[in-house]
């Protein structure tokens, strides 16, 4: 179903009626903080996954900016079960979105606040579960003394855009971005894991990366099934000589990588941790199995 409705400073408007003027200073300057929330179908109706812990993540966002959010994180979740119902949508993807309006100056402006609920986000597409080729990219992920990496920030994701836009266009399906140090950051839009020695492996958020939401789900299930789970530096040798390598993101899910820079990784093919974890992941989020009810919050 095409949704038909979208939640702007506290009240839902038509489709076409959302709409903010041109001087907005978030459109000029980049200042804006946005979320990236999947809701799933379950067998007790449609499920919004991690929902809570998503927005606390936008309200840190905010905060590492210098900005409160203009609204509650309570009355934003209601806001995204809100759009999710009048939309009539069950699977689909939410934006909530906080952006710097017009105004005298940038300093001044008041902060607005959207809730967009579509069928498909942004960044989805055909499935990757058969595994995607990745490229270490020239671009390097932007120093946290620069732009600040914990942030889910509007105006940083240029830095992404320019190493994703890269990989595509040298015939990859994915960027993967190290920091000004050499260690692996993250991917473009995705924290990066490797297996190795039968151990989980992931890259520390000081490298560079965003506290991801689904990289946190991943480890709890992964210590859970008994996997030693292990947080430290990773260079692009190791991504080479990597067991398995798989991404995660809200968007993407989890996504095996078959290959870095040309070298197959393990068999070439989705391991069987990465197989498995994004099993695991894939029966919480639709409520197939009990195990962490938290984690779902409903929309009815």
């Amino acid at each position: 179903m095409t949704a038909r409705t979208i939640w702007i400073d506290g009240e839902l408007v038509g489709w076409d009626e959302a709409t903010v003027h041109v001087t907005s200073f978030g459109l000029h300057y980049g200042i804006g903080f946005f979320e990236g929330i999947r809701c799933h179908s379950t067998p007790d109706g449609p499920a919004i996954f991690r929902l809570t812990d998503h927005l606390r993540r936008l309200q840190r966002s905010a905060a590492v900016y210098g900005f409160d959010l203009p609204r509650p994180v309570e009355e934003m979740a209601h806001a995204c079960k809100l759009v999710v119902s009048a939309n009539g949508l069950t699977d689909c993807y939410l934006r909530p979105l906080v952006f710097l309006g017009d105004g005298a100056n940038p300093f001044t402006a008041r902060l607005r606040t959207v809730v967009i609920a579509t069928a498909n986000g942004p960044l989805t597409g055909p499935p990757k579960q058969d595994g995607v080729r990745a490229r270490i990219s020239s671009f390097q992920r932007m120093s946290p003394n620069s732009i600040p990496s914990a942030a889910k920030a509007t105006g940083q994701y240029l830095n992404s855009f320019l190493a994703q836009t890269e990989a595509l266009s040298c015939g990859y399906d994915e960027a993967i971005m190290l920091n000004d140090s050499g260690r692996v950051a993250d991917g473009w839009a995705h924290n990066v894991f490797i297996v190795a020695g039968g151990a989980l492996v992931t890259s520390p958020v000081g490298a560079g990366g965003l506290p991801g939401i689904t990289r946190d789900s991943i480890m709890t299930l992964a210590a859970e099934a008994g996997v030693a789970v292990r947080v430290q530096d990773l260079v692009r040798s190791d991504l080479y000589l990597a067991d398995e390598c798989f991404l995660t993101g809200t968007s993407a899910g989890v996504v095996p990588v078959t290959s870095v820079d040309g070298r197959g990784i393990g068999a070439e093919k989705p391991g069987p941790l990465t197989v498995s974890l994004n099993d695991r992941l894939t029966e919480i989020t639709h409520g197939i199995v009990d195990a962490y009810p938290q984690w779902r919050e409903y929309v009815g």
